[in-house]
């Protein structure tokens, strides 16, 4: 059946998508259109187009997708690696809208009944209030992603529960897990390294500030491996409450102490080194100086400094509609020259970056197959809304990472001026 709301919805799109249809689509009514051997889209309810009348693009089928309103049969990753190549090859760099386009569009909403009043937003979108980025509403935006179960990063994660790009040294990076070299392993090379490249296995009882410390991975590392004693500073009271059950069990207390506290406030320097992996994404432009300026003042003049942060370039520095609307709200990616300027800018020398971005396809595959194989567990503890949120977050962070519209770099530095010769183990 190629007619119907599938075949309207096929000439309707042409002049958009550069010819055919790029998928196989069936609507809600029993019509198909679109090439038999393409990704399946199921359209299963009407509110697809309206969501898509009021939220063009990618906001719009993201809403979809997750209420279950539009449906992706078979693999994800495949259907939206498919999407991406279409954009590639026909060079379709934006929509152009024109009268005719416009009336076609009217013409079909109205004789498919969508024409009325805004969709709620989905439950799992993000809804937060206040001054960017400042410290209620970052605490808002910081609340919404981490602090549900702690179980459920758990069935995702690996047991070290590093929420941050690992390192490969016993895989291939552009393959998968293998038997003998597990996601495990390449998140504990990924904490060696830190550790290494801050000089924390050169002596026992340096001290270490770990800002923004998620559940604890670089902070109990560092404090079981090499004796060093960690300040863990955290806005989440699940992270915080998880990483004191750990310490207690492994009898760490006199090594690691976690504060729920705001990095702006941490003011307990010096440091003889101070890591953060990933947080510094949350500071925004506005709000990175004085991210900055708290590596700076708690870093000893002696001392060593490792920011692990995403880079992206383009129009979406926060990562996209549905990144900005479901995962992290005013999160801001940049160019990674960018993060070294306003590091310099800031006080510290850079002396070393090192690029990860096929080491996050990597880290992102090995999520999903957690992700996949736990999911019936997952949906029983956060519902079948957050879940299909996630399928679209870990499905669309390795495409990113895999097709370089987003990186991932360690960067080490030192307080401006210092003599300290600095080591980049890799």
């Amino acid at each position: 059946m190629t007619d119907g709301i599938a075949g309207r919805i096929a000439r309707t799109l042409s002049p958009v998508v550069g010819g055919e249809l790029p998928v196989h689509l069936t609507a809600w009514d029993g019509s198909q259109a679109g090439p038999s051997d393409a990704p399946h889209i199921r359209l299963n309810s009407p509110n697809v187009l309206r969501r898509l009348l009021w939220a063009p693009g990618e906001l719009g089928a993201a809403q979809a997708y997750v209420t279950g309103e539009l449906d992706v049969e078979g693999d994800l990753v495949t259907a939206l690696r498919h999407a991406w190549s279409v954009v590639t090859e026909r060079e379709l760099s934006g929509v152009r809208i024109t009268p005719r386009l416009l009336a076609s569009v009217a013409a079909l909403a109205k004789d498919a009944g969508v024409i009325g009043p805004r969709p709620p937003v989905p439950d799992s979108q993000v809804v937060v209030r206040g001054r960017l980025h400042s410290k209620a509403r970052d605490e808002q935006v910081i609340a919404h992603h981490y602090d549900i179960t702690s179980a459920f990063y758990e069935a995702v994660l690996d047991e070290h529960m590093a929420y941050s790009c690992a390192y490969v040294t016993g895989a291939d990076v552009n393959g998968e897990e293998t038997q003998t070299y597990r996601l495990e392993d390449a998140q504990r090379d990924k904490l060696d390294l830190v550790c290494r490249k801050l000089g924390l296995d050169q002596r026992p009882g340096q001290t270490l500030l770990d800002v923004g410390c998620g559940w604890g991975s670089l902070s109990l590392y560092a404090a079981r491996t090499y004796g060093v004693r960690v300040t863990g500073v955290t806005i989440a009271a699940e992270q915080k409450a998880f990483i004191d059950r750990r310490v207690a069990l492994e009898g760490l207390e006199r090594l690691v102490t976690i504060r729920l506290q705001d990095y702006r406030d941490v003011d307990s320097g010096p440091y003889d080194a101070v890591a953060s992996l990933e947080m510094g994404e949350h500071a925004g432009d506005k709000g990175y100086p004085d991210f900055v300026e708290t590596l700076r003042r708690n870093v000893s003049a002696h001392g060593r400094v490792l920011v692990q942060q995403m880079s992206r370039q383009g129009k979406h520095p926060g990562g996209g509609p549905f990144i900005e609307s479901f995962i992290t709200p005013d999160m801001t990616m940049r160019p990674v020259g960018d993060t070294v300027a306003l590091l310099e800018r800031g006080g510290l020398e850079v002396r070393d970056v090192q690029a990860l971005r096929e080491h996050y396809a990597w880290t992102a595959r090995a999520w999903t197959t957690r992700f996949e194989a736990q999911k019936d567990k997952l949906r029983e503890l956060v519902g079948d809304e957050q879940v299909r949120v996630w399928e679209l977050y870990l499905a669309g962070g390795q495409l990113a990472f895999e097709q370089g519209r987003m990186g991932v770099d360690q960067i080490l530095a030192v307080r401006r001026g210092a003599t300290t010769p600095t080591r980049t183990p890799r």
